[in-house]
């Protein structure tokens, strides 16, 4: 398999390849402890859950920030820097767990230096992507990388980072601190990238402003960027009660609710299997639109039914859509967005993707509350038919991309 890779996509995504499978597995393990370790602490529900928050907050601090700080630097070194000190911030964290000195602080430090690492390490990667993978091979190549996610951070990666916490409860982070180590060594063995060409450097304000300005500029990237974000809204809204949902609506157990949220995994490793030849096959455009419809359906279909196997079927098939979906846009960005400025116009893509979805977490339980918990869903629905009329003849021009 490796040879094969190599032979086709380069040695140097191999290392690539190999260095998100190993990090995501790191990734997905802390994942996992992380809410156990700060359960063991204290009980308090509002501590327990601010340690996710204070790992996605730094996408809405710093995103844009990052971005021109990508695009400002040797990405391959700053992609290594980073995982190196994303390896000694949880030695560190591992340390205090072993000798038990470990608080809530220190963890939410440790988790707040993590993401605001991730808004660096991220963005270089998909930045950098293009320099060592030919633009006819891009689709294949994130298609790789997504399933490589799905696989190790949402299938291997969590039932083993419990696993470890029982064990001992540093175990999972010194794992996960090895694993970026790991990552920052095979990175580091990656061939050095040609510089790119000298451009006038303002102010650092005066650079995210360019990179705004220029995908504002763009048409269709315009589009996708604000679907994206304001379907993120919509999905989060709905989704923030899923547990709720699940066993009041469905009628399932803790047991069920965790096989019905592995349907997004496995319609996820599908979606990024058929993404590459469905593109050429069908073409972008077709498939960002059949996207769209989809949304609209899945939403309708869970304010529906009650039945759990129909819910599992079109979470699926919403899976598979939101890894082509992904593969589309990535691909498309690295293709047609100017190598100075990929890191900039990423960045703006995940604020809006990632300040999207935390809005809608937000006012999604309000809305489960006051009217239901299948209002979430039809206002989703209603809100995708929405972008679906306004996006349509914008995404026409995805597949001349």
């Amino acid at each position: 398999m490796r040879a094969l890779v190599s032979a086709r996509l380069g040695a140097d995504f191999t290392k690539l390849w190999t260095a998100s499978a190993v990090s995501n597995i790191g990734d997905g393990v802390t994942m996992a402890a992380g809410p156990l370790l700060v359960a063991s602490i204290t009980t308090d529900p509002a501590l327990i859950g601010g340690a996710v928050f204070v790992q996605q907050l730094p996408w809405l601090l710093f995103a844009l920030i990052s971005g021109a700080y990508v695009d400002r630097l040797d990405r391959r070194k700053l992609v290594v820097t980073v995982n190196t000190l994303r390896a000694v911030s949880l030695a560190a964290l591992t340390v205090a767990v072993a000798t038990d000195t470990v608080t809530v602080g220190v963890v939410y430090t440790v988790f707040f230096l993590l993401g605001t690492g991730e808004t660096l390490a991220d963005t270089a990667s998909g930045a950098f992507l293009p320099a060592i993978v030919a633009p006819d091979r891009l689709a294949t190549a994130n298609a790789r990388l997504m399933a490589t996610f799905t696989i190790a951070n949402q299938f291997v990666a969590k039932p083993l980072g419990a696993w470890l916490f029982v064990i001992a409860a540093a175990v999972p982070f010194g794992a996960n601190a090895l694993t970026f180590a790991v990552a920052a060594a095979l990175v580091a063995t990656i061939r050095p990238i040609p510089a790119l060409p000298p451009t006038p450097r303002g102010s650092l304000h005066t650079e995210i402003a360019d990179g705004v300005r220029w995908l504002w500029e763009h048409r269709l990237l315009r589009t996708l960027a604000v679907s994206m974000g304001l379907a993120n809204v919509a999905f989060c809204a709905a989704f923030a009660t899923l547990v709720l949902y699940a066993r009041q609506r469905l009628g399932l157990s803790d047991t069920g609710y965790g096989f019905l949220l592995t349907t997004f995994a496995v319609g996820g490793l599908l979606g990024t299997a058929l993404a590459p030849r469905l593109q050429e096959i069908v073409g972008a455009s077709i498939l960002l639109r059949a996207g769209l419809v989809v949304e609209v359906i899945t939403h309708t279909t869970l304010a529906i039914t009650t039945t759990p196997l129909v819910a599992a079927a079109i979470l699926i098939v919403f899976g598979i859509h939101t890894m082509v979906w992904g593969v589309i846009l990535v691909t498309l960005r690295q293709r047609v967005v100017p190598q100075n400025l990929l890191g900039r116009v990423g960045s703006v893509h995940s604020l809006l993707d990632l300040g999207g979805a935390a809005l809608g977490s937000l006012i999604g339980g309000t809305l489960a509350s006051v009217w239901g918990l299948t209002t979430p869903f039809w206002i989703a629905a209603a809100v995708m038919t929405l972008i679906a009329t306004a996006a349509w003849r914008p995404l026409r021009q995805a597949s001349a991309a």
